[in-house]
């Protein structure tokens, strides 16, 4: 089982949940998260139940992660966030969020969100002019590589989802 662990810039915890790892690389650590799992979200002071299935991949030099929502078998939603590249330290995976994110809700389009929170955030938080434009860079990588289906919008992570 992984810990995985979304921080505010720099350090503040955010949210955490767990789920099994699958497979692991020079570029990300890939996750299944199954339904009943519990999310305990500190900057909301609750915790949730999450009770979809979902793949997750947490890019070791990239500056994003990729929540892929499964429904029998098959993709049908993306959570993006941009983030510093994610860090491994036991069984444990965490990235600082930058607010950003890019999602695709079932039947729907790709989105950005959150721009207005990236920017009270920067403001907030002390964003250095580096890392908004590291921010910003990612993102727009981020949304090239969504609309032009490469990994891992291309479906082929499916191939890692055990047989139902």
């Amino acid at each position: 089982m992984m810990h995985l662990q979304a921080l505010k810039h720099p350090d503040r915890a955010h949210y955490e949940w767990s789920g099994e790892w699958l497979e692991q690389n020079e570029e990300y650590v890939m996750v299944l998260c199954k339904p009943g799992r519990k999310l305990v979200h500190h900057t909301k002071n609750s915790v949730f139940t999450i009770d979809n299935t979902s793949l997750e991949l947490f890019f070791l030099k990239e500056w994003f992660t990729v929540a892929i929502g499964i429904e029998n078998g098959q993709a049908v939603s993306y959570y993006c966030n941009v983030a510093m590249p994610s860090i491994i330290t036991g069984d444990n995976v965490s990235f600082v969020d930058l607010d950003l994110d890019l999602i695709k809700r079932p039947g729907g389009d790709w989105q950005v969100v959150d721009e207005d929170e990236f920017a009270a955030n920067s403001v907030t938080f002390a964003y250095s002019p580096e890392l908004q434009a590291r921010a910003r860079e990612a993102l727009a990588h981020l949304v090239e590589r969504a609309r032009s289906g490469r990994f891992p919008f291309d479906d082929s992570v499916l191939s890692h989802l055990p047989a139902s």
